[in-house]
This record gives structure tokens, C-alpha cells and sequence, in this order.
């Protein structure tokens, strides 16, 4: 990279910085005692992801997405699933004008910035189907007509992982289109009771006034595009990605899908920290977030208790870091 162009992504970068800090501190607003979480969703958001919030009911799920989309100035959709909800109340319906004598199409909620999806695995397996070309390739395709959606387009899922009565496991190729997937877990004692103020004042029920607007976004995922990931780190990304397909425990790896949203999001976190190029400190920190749903360990294995988290956590601790790569 020359060195004007290194100049011009460093104060791209700090401008970077700044602005995710805003975003951060104004989701903040609502989720509070998690600035972890609210950290690492904002990156997958800026990583130009996808970001499904999986916890147990009642720790702020709802009110996370919630809070994402609102931060940003763009159109915002909300979509309860129910097991009674199909494709079309997602992507859209063609309805007959009888004065014209044409169909018309009308758009489904997914035609939005911003399509936060509660409760996703509520629906039934074709209806999460619908997703999947949009998460994908950002249009949908109608009577053979593909139709774009708005860019941004992000889509924030909740699912609770306890309660399996009327639910429906997200398949393999659902979860691999999500960029990250989060667990909030519980509040601590003072966080808790800033949450009990909060809700007397009914201060969670208040929409959060947008901080950048959908072009400030756009330029800030751009900002992210363009961090370096040098060539020792992107051989740092494969041969962690390999090494989860060649596991005997493993029935299914990271694929080169999820190695790319493993450098995206590391890309995203390294600008909020502002820098201008990923470090493997960055990668350790992202993948136990980016890759653990996108390994699928072997029935024995499962009987075991051994779960995606504890294969990418052994992968990571079993893998050294080329000490030139963090130069």
C-alpha cells in the first residue's frame, strides 16, 4: 500500500473510531453492564453481517436488536416468528389488481435496513428458508423476478436455545449466514438495578434517537473493507479454519464462508480499536464469536459434551501464531 493511501486509511480509520464509540455508547443506553456485547455486535453490524442473539428469555435480547437497528437512521422492520408465519409474510406477495388486470408485488418486512427477526426459530423450516437468499445475495426472488432490498441490510435474529416446545433448530446453512452469534448472559447486582430504574422511569421503552445516518454506515463498512490483513495473517485465518475439518470429533468444519466473516470481523474490530490493519490478536479475540455455530461435531462426540465452542477453543490453543505475523 503506498503511502498516501496509508495516511488516508489511518485518519479514515481514527474517523472510524470515533463514530463506532458513539454508536456503543448510545446502544448502551438500553443494554446496560455489557460492553463486551454490545462491542461485538456493532462489529458484526459494521462487518456488514448478520447477527443472531442467542440467550435464555428475559437477559435483553429483544431489547439488544432493538437497540442496534434504532441507533442507525434507516428503515427498521420487526418480525414476530410463530410457527404459523409463511414465506410470504417475510418476503413479500404478488396480489391481483382486478382494474389494472396485473399483479402487483407487495414488499414483506424484509425490505429494510435493519429486519429485526424475534423468536426466529419459532418457524417452521420453510419460512426460515425465506432468509436465505436474502441474507445471501440481498434480493429475493419473486415469480422468477429478483427484487433488491435496501443497503444497507442486516438482519438481527433472537432465538432462546432452552425452551424446545414449538421450535424448530435452525439448520446448517441458516447458521452459517450468520456473520456471529452472541450470548448475553445475566447482569451483575448493579447493572441489574440500573435496569430496575430504568424500567420505572419505562426509559426502555423509548426509542433511541439514531446516531449515523445509513450513509454514515455504509462509509464506515467501507472503512472496514479496506483494513490490511497481511499474508502471514490470512495464513493464520486458513490454517485455523482448516484445522476444525480435519478434527476425528468434527462432522463438519468452518467453511471458506466462515473463514472470510472471521477476517471481516476481524477487519471491523481492528478499525474500532484503531488500527489500520488485523493483528492474530484480533482473530483469537473474533473467532470463539464467528465460528463456533458453524462446527457440527460427530453424534459420538456429542454424546461426550463436546460442543463447537470447545472445538474452536482447543483449535485456537492448539494452533501457534507466527510471532512475525503480529509486526
Amino acid at each position: 500500500m503506498a503511502e498516501d493511501s496509508d495516511d488516508a486509511i489511518k485518519e479514515q480509520v481514527a474517523g472510524y473510531q470515533a463514530a463506532f464509540d458513539k454508536i456503543v455508547a448510545n446502544v448502551e443506553h438500553v443494554m446496560k453492564g455489557k460492553p463486551d456485547v454490545v462491542r461485538l455486535a456493532v462489529t458484526a453490524m459494521l462487518a456488514d453481517g448478520h447477527l443472531l442473539i442467542e440467550d435464555v428469555p428475559g437477559v435483553g435480547k429483544t431489547s439488544l436488536a432493538r437497540a442496534l437497528a434504532e441507533t442507525m437512521d434507516g428503515s427498521l422492520q420487526r418480525i414476530q416468528f410463530t410457527p404459523d408465519l409463511l414465506p410470504t409474510d417475510v418476503t413479500g406477495v404478488q396480489i391481483y389488481n382486478q382494474g389494472e388486470n396485473t399483479f402487483e408485488f407487495h414488499d414483506g418486512p424484509v425490505f429494510a435496513n435493519v429486519v429485526v427477526a424475534d423468536e426466529i426459530n419459532r418457524a417452521s423450516p420453510k419460512t426460515q428458508a425465506a432468509l436465505l437468499e436474502v441474507m445471501e445475495e440481498h434480493q429475493v426472488t419473486v415469480d422468477g423476478a429478483p427484487r433488491s432490498v435496501p443497503d444497507p441490510f442486516i438482519v438481527l435474529a433472537t432465538q432462546n436455545p432452552v425452551e424446545l416446545d414449538g421450535t424448530y433448530e435452525l439448520p446448517e446453512a441458516q447458521l452459517d449466514r450468520f456473520l456471529m452469534r452472541l450470548h448475553i448472559g445475566y447482569p451483575d447486582a448493579a447493572a441489574e438495578m440500573e435496569i430496575l430504574d430504568q424500567h420505572e422511569k419505562r426509559w426502555d421503552r423509548t426509542e433511541l434517537a439514531p446516531v449515523v445516518s445509513t450513509e454514515q454506515f455504509a462509509r464506515m463498512t467501507r472503512v472496514a473493507d479496506r483494513v490490511h490483513v497481511g499474508p502471514l495473517v490470512k495464513e493464520y485465518l486458513v490454517t485455523l479454519s482448516h484445522a476444525t475439518r480435519v478434527r476425528p470429533d468434527v462432522r463438519i468444519g468452518v467453511s471458506p464462508r466462515g473463514t472470510i466473516a472471521l477476517a471481516n470481523a476481524s477487519r471491523a474490530w481492528a478499525a474500532s480499536q484503531g488500527r489500520h490493519f488485523v493483528a492474530p490478536d484480533d482473530i483469537r479475540l473474533m473467532a470463539p464469536h464467528v465460528l463456533p455455530h458453524r462446527v457440527v461435531v460427530t453424534p459420538e462426540a456429542e454424546l461426550r459434551g463436546v460442543t463447537g465452542n470447545a472445538v474452536i477453543n482447543e483449535v485456537l490453543s492448539q494452533t501457534p501464531v507466527d510471532e512475525t505475523a503480529r509486526s
